[in-house]
Parts: C-alpha cells; sequence; structure tokens
C-alpha cells in the first residue's frame, strides 16, 4: 500500500473556476537552488520538472504572442497546448517533466501541469501548482493499494486565483484547494518517480528518488509514505516504520501512514497497536475501499463474521472496479457452509477479474468441495 500522486483525469476540455484568495508566484531559480543547498542537496542533483528547454520558449512565444492581452494570454496558451499543436495525450503511469512531455506528447495530472507552469511562466503569467485534496481514486495491485489525488494550476490574476482543470467533466466543486511551493511540487515530482518505480519492481532505484523527495521537503508526507514501502520491500523494516512515523509528523490526517504502519505492526505481531491505527484511519473517515477489506479481513480471522459482512459490503459501496470485496463475500459465505451463496459471489468477481488471487483462492476452495 503506497501513497502516489498520479492524477487520473483527463484533460480534453478547458475549466476556468474562480477561488476566493489568491497566492504568489512560485520562486525563481536561484530561491530554489538556495533552499536546496539549505537542506544539504546538490541542485545540480535535483530535477526541476517545470524547467523548459529552448526548444520550447521559441515555440511558445510564436504560440502566444506578447501584443495579446493577459487573460487572452492564458486562454490561448491553453489552446495550444490540449490543441493539434502539441497534442498531449493522457497517460496515467507518467511522470514527465515539462521537457519530457512536450518531447514525447504524454503526461498524466501532474506532469500536464508542469508543462503549464513552465510555459505560462516563460510568458509572464504568474501562475502556481495547486493540490486539490478532496478528489481521490484507489487502485491495488499485487500487495500495493494506490492512492491518487489530482493537482492543477491556478492563476494569479491580483484579485483572486483561477483553477485550470483539465479535464472533460463540468467544472468541480473543489473543497480543499491549496497553493502548492515550487519545492513541493518539486518533491512530489521525485515521490511520484519513486512511486512508478516501486510498481515497475525497481525498488533500488525508487529508493534513490524517494531518498531525495524526503529530503527536498521534509513536510511532504505522502513521500514519506512511498519511502517506507519502498524501505519495507528492501528489508529495512525499522527504517520504514520510522518513515511512516515521520508521514504522520507530517500530516497527522494521511491515512496510508496509519494503514501502511498498522500493517507492518501485524508483522511484528503488533497487533493491539494495529488495531488503534486502523481504528483511528476508520475515524479519520477513509474512502480507501481496500482499508474496509483488511478491517473485514481482521474481523473474519478473530470470527466476527457479521462484522466482517459488514466491512466488506462497505468496501463494494466504495470500490469501483474490483474483484477483491466480492471474493470476500464468497470466502465469507462459503466459511458459513453456503455454497450457492458463494457460487454467487464467485460468478460476480470473476466477471470483473478472474486472475485476483482473492478470486482464485475462492474458486479453488469451491472446486475442492466439487
Amino acid at each position: 500500500m503506497f501513497e502516489d500522486k498520479r492524477r487520473s483525469v483527463l484533460f480534453l476540455g478547458i475549466a476556468l473556476v474562480a477561488l476566493t484568495g489568491c497566492a504568489t508566484s512560485g520562486p525563481g531559480s536561484s530561491d530554489v537552488a538556495r533552499a536546496l543547498r539549505a537542506r544539504g542537496l546538490d541542485p545540480s542533483s535535483v530535477v526541476i520538472p517545470y524547467e523548459i528547454s529552448e526548444e520550447m520558449r521559441e515555440w511558445v512565444h510564436r504560440a502566444v504572442p506578447a501584443e495579446v492581452q493577459t487573460e487572452k494570454r492564458l486562454d490561448r496558451l491553453l489552446n495550444a497546448i490540449v490543441g493539434p499543436s502539441l497534442g498531449i495525450q493522457y497517460e496515467a503511469r507518467y511522470t514527465g517533466t515539462a521537457q519530457e512531455v512536450f518531447k514525447k506528447r504524454k503526461a498524466n495530472c501532474l506532469a500536464f501541469t508542469s508543462l503549464f507552469v513552465g510555459l505560462a511562466r516563460e510568458i509572464g503569467l504568474p501562475v502556481l501548482y495547486l493540490d486539490v485534496d478532496d478528489i481521490e481514486k484507489f487502485e491495488k495491485e499485487g500487495d500495493l493499494v494506490v492512492v491518487s489525488g489530482h493537482v492543477s494550476a491556478g492563476y494569479d490574476s491580483g484579485a483572486a486565483m483561477r483553477i485550470l482543470d483539465f479535464s472533460a467533466a463540468p467544472p468541480a466543486e473543489y473543497r480543499k484547494v491549496s497553493p502548492m511551493s515550487d519545492l513541493t511540487a518539486i518533491a512530489l515530482f521525485h515521490s511520484n518517480r519513486g512511486a512508478e518505480l516501486l510498481r515497475a519492481g525497481k525498488n533500488r532505484e525508487a529508493l534513490d528518488w524517494l531518498r531525495k523527495a524526503v529530503a527536498i521537503d521534509p513536510e511532504l508526507g505522502r513521500a514519506w509514505i512511498n519511502y517506507g514501502v519502498a524501505l519495507r520491500r528492501a528489508g529495512d523494516t525499522a527504517e520504514a516504520e520510522a518513515a511512516y512515523r515521520r508521514a504522520l509528523e507530517a500530516d497527522p490526517a494521511a491515512l496510508s501512514a496509519y494503514q501502511n504502519l498498522a500493517a507492518l505492526l501485524r508483522l511484528r505481531g503488533q497487533e493491539k497497536e494495529a488495531e488503534d491505527l486502523l481504528a483511528i484511519s476508520s475515524r479519520l473517515g477513509s474512502r480507501n475501499p481496500f482499508l474496509y477489506i483488511s478491517l473485514g479481513d481482521l474481523s473474519f480471522v478473530h470470527g466476527r463474521t457479521e462484522e466482517a459482512r459488514r466491512f466488506y459490503r462497505k468496501a463494494m459501496r466504495l470500490v469501483g472496479k474490483s474483484a477483491e470485496p466480492y471474493a470476500a463475500m464468497g470466502l465469507l459465505s462459503l466459511s458459513k457452509g453456503d455454497t450457492g451463496d458463494a457460487r454467487k459471489w464467485l460468478r460476480k468477481a470473476t466477471a470483473i477479474d478472474r486472475e485476483n488471487r482473492r478470486v482464485k483462492q475462492l474458486a479453488g476452495k469451491l472446486a475442492g468441495q466439487g
């Protein structure tokens, strides 16, 4: 289980949404370099995701001439980026730099925002990264639960902040939007790269990116979570525990930190603290369906089958397209001797994903009862 801030929205359209309050534009390159040195980092070793090339400078000045009025320049730039001129395609698993996006014509939402920020600042538009905290998506890949949120760009007009949302959907009613500093955006980029390497099974490379992410911004809780996952996979459980606890210090509402730490403690047999952590994360109002599956499993193991059923049903309401909770319900029914109900749940689960580990477990048990 880890937190991965890659973004799961399509940017087929453009929406401008007013946001009360404004913020100043990001620091200059010399300020960023100074801040990195203060953190013990060589600036030349850090990837700056919004830096643009000379080719990109020439392109943006052609696409948005200087004589265009400021407000119209914003729209002109957006249209140039999403239109046929660049033809960028959405790819959820690609956190590229602005230069990589410009060359490869593909990006996730964080990468797209880096491209927009770099180009907009080149033509004098005070654009910021924005963190949208009230959008989350959950996916499961093997032993990882990927938690995706949303990042967008904001334009400071001087009177209000305008959210530039790259989406085919209607303008969203965001409740939790906050400006993100350039340093945090840089750390987030490194955290994403590390998360992508984790998903690819390249743990050693992931550790390098994630170690740098937490050094760039020690207050970025989600980077500590990813770093903890990489450390745990490397077999360093003590440092993984320390990373998860640092994540909680940085962000006491980071549900994935509670859940990852609880899973680690359970492996060590520290069931009481693990259950307490899961209880806290549940009270915080998690929308993570896999948390409820884990809680259901815990109840099932301890013989609280009706409680387990309630947890699994809650997971089903949240999960979207995943076979996990359906197979879990089937295994629960089978434990009660109701093979007919178990087969019903198996049919639903296999219609979604017959290769899922839990689905195969249920199918095997039913075949054994043949």
